[in-house]
């Protein structure tokens, strides 16, 4: 039987055992149901097909009911993310978050603390957020603040495409040794897949400021081998080691005008098998290297209509406050002018390097305007939401508070219109973007937001509101106003437990999960990689491998698999 709204939050707890059912208007991808009125039952943290008929209820009659958000890419925790908060104190001040009942304190800004963080994810129903870039080298911290980091369930990208003890064995053609390395990092460092920025660029960047690598088949000259062969080489190992997500590149020329060759280039080195571009409007600009960039989102987005094996996420920029962090070190060295008296390079060894800049994107610069309509062309052109998906590279692009506020410019064309308006006019006049008409439907945001990176992450209980998926849930109020709909959801449920409801937090979840993998590997191959640290490494090989304690009891491996389709369930 049903109650009330206000009835079902003062028992929501006690319901538990018995299981939960939700009644509301129902946007599921995965399952096909686009509007429908229908129940929803819960029970065990699960979505189950029945449950007992003394379940509470909540009435959620004229709402929109999702599964959780997914973020498929973010920065939110690890040395780096540190750093950036060093940077801001002064973000952190204007923005307090304050203790309550059922949430602690944090600070917020560009890049909120890790109880802000947590906190703020849920207040806009999102329940997983994966880190994009962790160095090998650091990924005990990271572990040790996605613990710390609550609600949402999180994962990391390690960063591999400029170790340098990996480029020496593709280097050499020891791919079949370089499969098993890939395989033993993963496992060393409790990784999600792997990651690669400006393959091939960082190492040879470190020792000559002026080498960073400007075409994929331009040889390293660190390694003598080329962005390409790295490229390869990854996708190659990925594929065959079955991860649930292909590698996650960040291309290399971000950044620069006439980069979409490049970016086009890298795409076609997967052939028929995954790739994931990661923030891929940054990497979407025609024009002439050192002049202004101009839009190739059709360019781009064309490729990626027409090849089921790539997916990508945005990268969305949004005007106000940002903040550079990423292991593409020459990139932020290059635009260490804007703030002079703030940023950092930083060396990670034989592994990575780390650039942080704070930064303003503002309307009325034209790059800046670029920028953003670039974001919003490849989103409008796109044919298929399940993989084309939104972020905004947080907080690269902008902060994921801004999220709602994407949504309303893919959803409202008018308002569209009216903030086209408001920026440079000879950028907008450079881009397509007054053309397209196109207003994405709920059950597409649903897509951007859920079903679709799930899928590109290969969470088959994430995403979807189908039996067996994690009762991660989010209900909004249906208003005319998307960015006010999204920007406070009226329930959130994580694991099927009642967090926020009246768009209040009724309680704290600390059950999350850090999701990883464990790919099979030979053991002979540390006998290889062993010397190596002996001779480079600041850290022993028997003090490198990450124990399982650092987990916490919140680790999750996600199988692997040898079938690779993207559309594969």
């Amino acid at each position: 039987f049903f109650f009330h709204a206000q009835a079902a939050i003062r028992d929501a707890q006690e319901s538990r055992g018995l299981g939960d059912v939700y009644k509301r208007q129902v946007f599921d991808p995965t399952n096909e149901i686009e509007g429908k009125v229908c129940d929803i039952f819960v029970k065990d943290g699960k979505i189950v097909s029945k449950v007992s008929k003394a379940a509470k209820v909540i009435d959620a009659k004229g709402m929109a009911v999702m599964p959780g958000g997914v973020d498929i890419h973010c920065h939110i925790t690890g040395p780096k993310v540190n750093l950036a908060r060093k940077l801001m104190p002064e973000d952190h001040r204007l923005d307090p978050h304050f203790k309550t009942p059922h949430t602690q304190s944090g600070t917020g800004g560009i890049v909120p603390s890790t109880f802000a963080t947590g906190y703020r994810y849920a207040t806009l129903g999102y329940t997983t957020a994966m880190e994009a870039a962790v160095p090998p080298l650091t990924a005990r911290h990271a572990l040790e603040e996605m613990y710390d980091t609550p609600i949402i369930d999180n994962g990391f990208y390690v960063l591999l495409g400029n170790n340098l003890f990996l480029h020496s064995l593709i280097a050499e053609g020891r791919y079949a040794e370089f499969k098993e390395a890939v395989a033993w990092w993963l496992n060393a460092t409790k990784a999600y897949t792997v990651k690669l920025v400006n393959p091939g660029g960082d190492e040879p960047w470190k020792g000559h400021k002026n080498l960073n690598v400007k075409d994929i088949d331009e040889d390293s000259k660190a390694t003598d081998i080329a962005p390409r062969k790295v490229i390869e080489a990854f996708i190659d190992a990925v594929h065959e080691l079955g991860l649930p997500h292909p590698p996650h590149i960040h291309c290399n020329n971000l950044g620069h005008s006439g980069n979409f060759d490049t970016t086009l280039e890298s795409m076609k080195t997967a052939g028929d098998r995954r790739l994931h571009v990661a923030h891929i409007q940054f990497n979407s600009y025609a024009g002439e290297l050192g002049k202004p960039p101009k839009s190739a989102s059709k360019e781009i987005t064309d490729y990626v209509n027409d090849h089921q094996n790539i997916t990508c996420d945005v990268g969305q920029v949004m005007f106000g406050k940002a903040m550079f962090m990423t292991a593409d070190a020459p990139l932020t060295y290059l635009l260490r002018g804007y703030k002079k008296e703030k940023w950092v390079n930083a060396d990670t060894e034989c592994e990575s390097g780390c650039g942080i800049l704070p930064f303003d994107y503002q309307g009325m610069i034209y790059t800046h305007a670029l920028q953003w309509a670039i974001g919003l062309e490849i989103f409008l052109l796109s044919k298929d939401p399940w993989r084309i998906v939104l972020s905004t590279d947080h907080p690269n692009g902008g902060s994921f508070a801004n999220y709602p506020l994407v949504i309303k410019l893919l959803m409202d064309y008018e308002f569209r219109k009216v903030a086209m308006k408001s920026v440079n006019q000879k950028a907008m006049n450079s881009t397509i973007l007054g053309e397209l008409k196109r207003e994405y439907t709920l059950n597409e945001i649903c897509s951007i937001t859920r079903a679709g990176p799930a899928k590109c992450l290969g969470l088959k209980d994430k995403g979807h509101l189908g039996v067996g998926a994690d009762a991660d849930i989010t209900i909004y109020d249906m208003l005319e106003d998307k960015e006010e709909m999204f920007n406070a959801p009226r329930y959130v449920m994580k694991a099927g437990q009642l967090l926020i409801a009246d768009h209040e937090f009724v309680s704290d979840y600390t059950d999350k999960k850090v999701l990883r993998v464990a790919p099979d590997f030979d053991r002979e191959i540390e006998k290889v990689i062993k010397p190596f640290f002996d001779d480079f490494y600041s850290v022993s090989y028997s003090n490198y491998a990450i124990q399982d304690e650092y987990l916490h009891g919140t680790g999750k491996v996600i199988e692997t698999r040898k079938k690779n389709s993207i559309y594969e369930n």
